[in-house]
């Protein structure tokens, strides 16, 4: 069965083709490690955690790569403002790589109670300054850069077809709402190289052909990428605000430093939003994992939420409706918990789910699979296809929950299997009901009881 992918530079669907048979290479913006991730930002990588596992489930042998943008991120998209390691070394008291390493151990966490799988290889920014300026060198050989009085930078009207992947308009585009021209030819340039102001000032400025000073932040994406992946790539993925400028840099510069095609399938996922607008401090909805869980929600509750909506669209959030998720999580958690391993599978669920994630990472659709096969009294195999269908979605659904059970809800359970020992039928009907006022379901079997935490 195929797989097919929205493909952004195309703006259609296409069948997916890898450049080796049976090999995928990926690559996947990261964080700029200046603080902590916020739910939006978790979005991305679940996203591409979905498309990684849905390329292995198709049998393809995965290579990810992700960046750690631990400089060059300045503040404004316009090359101008403060570098957002700086800035918050210099808040936080710390250097920029105590910064970094702080809020990157932060991000790991939250991965791994997402069930988010690492990639293959990290790469951080800061590491790889060599093999920037080595780009920039190439570029510069070719004719593609200029100087100015405060950096290198690359100039986009060299490169006819600039505006490919986000559609821009770039006659329309008022300098102002991009960029302030000042010494830059085009409104679209972009910096590679930055001079630092005051040598010596900055905590991260390196020597180079052309000055003291950091890479622009588009050019850690092309040099790390190429490095790990060669100059043309399968996949690249990132947020839709990555396209009109990040992206759409990143093309220009990798296409114009090697004469190849930069990547083949360009995905983007769309933002979480709260109450229609993109998730924000301004706007609100913003949390961080670690904040979902003070108000009581497993992290896969709120991946659980992710998946019930496609990635291309706008996921509107709220806590009520991460409740809801919540509920319908922990139901699929409780009836997947009776089922038992027949060791086989079912091919018509399964093959109905392929059919579903394939077409373009259907989640929504994929779920409704899931539940039709759980609630199905005829099915065979359930045990092992959704073993096989959670290879994918990444819910832990098999994995048996460890219950904290209260000394009082232990003594109350002696006591009721005194009771129906006794046959003593009423104080044991009794006690179950206060067992499950106390937020607890007692399961009778020929083995025993067992306790089920209530939602």
């Amino acid at each position: 069965m195929v797989l097919k992918l929205y493909n952004t530079l195309s703006r259609k669907k296409e069948i997916f083709k890898p450049i080796k048979a049976g090999e995928v290479g990926i690559y996947s913006c990261g964080p700029t490690v200046y603080w902590k991730q916020h739910i939006g930002n978790l979005k991305a990588y679940l996203f591409s955690d979905l498309l990684r596992r849905t390329l292995e489930f198709n049998g393809y042998k995965t290579k990810q790569v992700i960046n750690i943008t631990d400089v060059g991120h300045l503040t404004s998209d316009a090359d101008e403002g403060e570098d957002k390691m700086e800035k918050a070394a210099a808040k936080e008291g710390k250097t920029a790589k105590e910064v970094a390493d702080f809020y990157l151990k932060l991000f790991l966490e939250d991965l791994e109670k997402l069930n988010i799988s690492e990639p293959d290889i990290w790469c951080r920014a800061t590491e790889h300054i060599k093999e920037q300026i080595a780009l920039i060198k190439k570029l510069e050989e070719k004719g593609f850069t200029y100087k100015t009085s405060d950096g290198i930078y690359f100039d986009t009207s060299k490169f006819k077809n600039y505006s490919k992947l986000a559609k821009l308009n770039i006659e329309g585009l008022e300098a102002g709402k991009r960029i302030d021209l000042k010494e830059k030819k085009n409104k679209t340039d972009f910096a590679l190289w930055k001079f630092s102001d005051k040598p010596g000032v900055r905590q991260q400025e390196w020597n180079s052909p052309w000055g003291l000073g950091f890479p622009g932040w588009h050019l850690e994406c092309s040099a790390m990428s190429m490095k790990y992946l060669g100059e043309t790539i399968d996949i690249h993925t990132g947020g839709i605000d990555h396209i009109p400028i990040h992206h759409t840099n990143e093309i220009a510069q990798s296409e114009c430093a090697t004469g190849k095609k930069f990547v083949n399938y360009w995905l983007h996922e769309n933002f979480l939003t709260f109450k229609g607008e993109k998730v924000s401090k301004s706007k609100g909805g913003l949390f961080t994992l670690k904040e979902l869980e003070e108000q009581g929600f497993d992290p896969l509750i709120y991946r659980y939420f992710i998946l019930t909506g496609s990635y291309r669209k706008a996921l509107d959030f709220s806590l009520d409706i991460l409740k809801t998720a919540q509920i319908s999580y922990q139901r699929l958690k409780n009836i997947v918990s009776d089922i038992e391993d027949d060791k086989t599978i079912n091919k018509k669920y399964l093959e109905e789910f392929r059919k579903e994630i394939n077409d373009d990472l259907n989640t929504p659709n994929a779920l409704q699979v899931l539940w039709g096969l759980v609630r199905d009294t005829k099915a065979k195999g359930k045990y092992q296809t959704i073993k096989e269908m959670d290879r994918v979605l990444g819910l832990k659904l098999l994995e048996k929950e460890k219950l904290d059970i209260p000394k009082e809800i232990k003594g109350l359970l002696k006591k009721r299997d005194e009771a129906r020992k006794n046959k003593d039928w009423a104080s044991s009907d009794k006690i179950r009901d206060e067992i499950r006022r106390l937020g607890f379901e007692i399961l009778d079997s020929a083995e025993g009881s067992k306790l089920k935490k209530l939602n």
